[in-house]
């Protein structure tokens, strides 16, 4: 995977911003329908290379919508969370 994914030069990573705006246009349902459907999302449509990329993230540019997903996601792979 290219750097450009998951590396930042003063701005915040791509796959940051891809999981915040999932879990922001998903807010609405509430915080767990959310998350579930964040979650979901990203294992559905996210490259196994982006998904792979999750835990060496930043996460500090993350929502809290968007980290439990990422949480969720790297738990049912078997990976846990942070």
């Amino acid at each position: 995977m290219s750097g450009s994914m998951t590396e930042s030069a003063g701005h915040t990573p791509a796959l940051v911003r891809m999981a915040n705006d999932i879990a922001r246009n998903l807010a609405a349902a509430g915080e767990e329908a959310a998350v579930a459907e964040t979650a979901r999302h990203i294992r559905a449509y996210w490259a196994p290379q982006m998904i792979a990329a999750i835990p060496s993230l930043n996460r500090a540019g993350l929502s809290p919508l968007a980290a439990a997903a990422l949480d969720r996601v790297m738990a049912s792979a078997g990976q846990g969370g942070s």
